[in-house]
């Protein structure tokens, strides 16, 4: 991981890893006071929030959060009809603020933005729509520059809002982290999804050559979803998921660690023992289809704890049609559930920790010939993650939390604290909205 961080780094194209830059070099800091509002536009739904600083670190003194279904006919309508719609939801979002708030409809607000589509950054504020996913397909705004989009549409409708930054999910999760925890360095998702991202040193970010920053680092957003390498531990059913997706080749990393995909690989193995034995009896029609049997259900197999594994038997019947499964053959598979979502989860873990050895925070900088890994002084070390699988699964998590220490060594490992957070891609792009709010222009500059 780290060695394809570097070459990500170096240039575009260099590697697996994209390691975009965010253009966001000041995190929270807890100082932060005053009301904010994000908004999160990822799906058929997009999210409004206010959330009210009080000026010291972990101070959210209030949230609240209001979600808006986007019409069908909006997600291939044109750009204009869609952006109008989320500023009209706005202005009526802040209008029922109505006399509790602390300034009037007419006062600029501070925006964060988070908008989950392929986007190139160009500042913190601001960034080009590169593709449509997720059932959108508004033609006329591929190319176009998101933000600014929004803005002339809070515009139309008599809203004084500035839109303060344009936010990824898993960097919101960082700003998120870092303040309630000033020894932040990196965000990891493991949810349905992954991804990562970490701050680095701006003379370690040889493709930007040329840009300075306030602080001396920028946050990159790693895309780590489609790290590839042969040391990775592929199977044939990782190989044959792969080429059966909408896109091979590509996510490879995520197709063997995230949500989406770990109740598929159990039920391509379930698929293969029934075909080659009649342990399962015959083949349901079900094991046939992809995607049937979702990870939550793999958690409830992995998890069952009763004698004679009824959850098991209740899964098998429910999703996959095999009944009558004798009790040592439900323990077979709830050996598969743990085999895969062991690799999962430690190969999560070993992500993390390239991370870690990148910024020279796994314990092993500095260390010279005849001294100890435990001779090194280790600074507390903080990652920010998110996302069901981690914070659901307690398998998972426990595997993921004890390859860590394996991986890194005991004396290490207890320096490394794993935060769970919860809504960066909501509270986290509003904290960034206060973050850049003093800014007038964007501290990240161009020699």
């Amino acid at each position: 991981m780290a060695v394809e961080m570097h070459a990500g780094l170096a240039s575009e194209g260099g590697s697996k890893l994209r390691m975009l830059l965010t253009y966001v070099d000041n995190l929270p800091s807890g100082s932060e006071k005053g009301t904010y509002y994000a908004l999160h536009l990822g799906g058929t739904y997009f999210r409004m929030l206010r959330v009210k600083l009080g000026g010291h670190r972990s101070s959210i003194l209030s949230h609240e959060v209001e979600r808006q279904l986007i019409p069908q006919h909006l997600m291939t309508s044109t750009t204009e009809d869609l952006f109008d719609f989320v500023a009209s939801s706005l202005k009526e979002f802040i209008e029922r603020e109505g006399s509790s708030s602390a300034f009037p409809l007419d006062r600029r607000r501070e925006l964060g933005f988070t908008f989950s589509y392929p986007v190139r950054q160009t500042s913190v504020s601001s960034g080009v729509l590169i593709k449509w996913t997720k059932q959108f397909a508004i033609k006329d705004m591929v190319g176009k520059e998101v933000v600014e989009c929004l803005q002339q549409a809070l515009t139309r409708k008599g809203l004084s809002m500035r839109i303060s930054a344009l936010v990824n999910d898993t960097v919101g999760t960082l700003a998120l982290g870092h303040y309630h925890d000033e020894d932040t360095v990196a965000a990891v998702i493991i949810g349905t999804g992954t991804n990562a991202c970490y701050v680095e040193r701006m003379d370690a970010i040889i493709k930007c050559q040329g840009i300075l920053t306030s602080s001396g680092g920028m946050v990159v957003n790693m895309e780590w979803g489609n790290f590839w390498s042969s040391h990775l531990p592929r199977t044939s059913y990782d190989i044959d998921l792969d080429a059966e997706s909408p896109n091979p080749n590509e996510q490879g990393f995520e197709k063997m660690i995230s949500g989406m995909y770990l109740g598929d690989i159990v039920r391509r193995v379930l698929l293969r023992m029934s075909q080659e034995s009649d342990i399962l009896g015959p083949v349901s029609p079900k094991l046939l289809t992809p995607f049937l049997l979702r990870t939550p259900s793999v958690a409830t197999m992995h998890e069952d704890d009763s004698p004679d594994l009824a959850k098991v038997a209740k899964v098998l019947g429910d999703d996959l049609e095999i009944t009558d499964v004798p009790l040592k053959v439900r323990k077979l598979v709830v050996n598969v559930c743990d085999v895969v979502t062991r690799r999962a989860a430690r190969l999560a873990a070993a992500g993390i920790v390239g991370i870690l050895k990148k910024i020279s925070r796994d314990g092993s900088g500095g260390i010279t010939s005849g001294r100890s890994r435990s001779d090194v002084k280790m600074r507390r070390t903080a990652v920010a993650i998110e996302g069901g699988l981690y914070t659901k699964y307690s398998m998972f998590r426990e595997y993921l939390n004890e390859a860590m220490i394996e991986i890194l060594g005991e004396d290490v490992a207890e320096h490394v604290i794993l935060n769970v957070m919860e809504d960066g891609s909501g509270i986290g792009a509003s904290l960034l909205a206060a973050s850049h709010a003093s800014n007038d222009r964007d501290a990240v500059q161009m020699l």
